[in-house]
């Protein structure tokens, strides 16, 4: 993906219409190849919360030592969250760091 030079407020002030899509696959394409500055205003946009909105999940299997899964078992009693819940902050944690690994490195 290449980087694009910022627009200045007056390159921005004239922005075009967003189009109609078929479908999110067209809108996904779309959106991948144009600069998002050109149909919208950034600055005049507003920060919302869906506070009831869940992540959808998947049930998977996953093949643990016994040692390990009763050491995260004593773990998340200590911090009195179940356990799988403490398993995905762990997860989550560790793919934020990698990705920062990556970016800086």
């Amino acid at each position: 993906m290449t980087k694009r030079a910022k627009k200045t407020p007056s390159e921005r002030s004239s922005r075009r219409s967003i189009p109609q899509f078929a479908n999110e696959d067209e809108e996904r394409a779309f959106w991948e190849k144009v600069d998002s500055t050109d149909y919208i205003d950034w600055n005049r946009a507003t920060r919302i919360t869906l506070p009831e909105l869940k992540p959808s999940t998947v049930t998977i299997s996953l093949r643990l030592p016994e040692t390990l899964l009763e050491e995260l078992k004593a773990l998340a009693n200590e911090r009195d969250v179940p356990y799988q819940s403490l398993l995905k902050m762990f997860l989550a944690d560790r793919i934020q760091a990698e990705r920062r690994r990556r970016r800086s490195g």
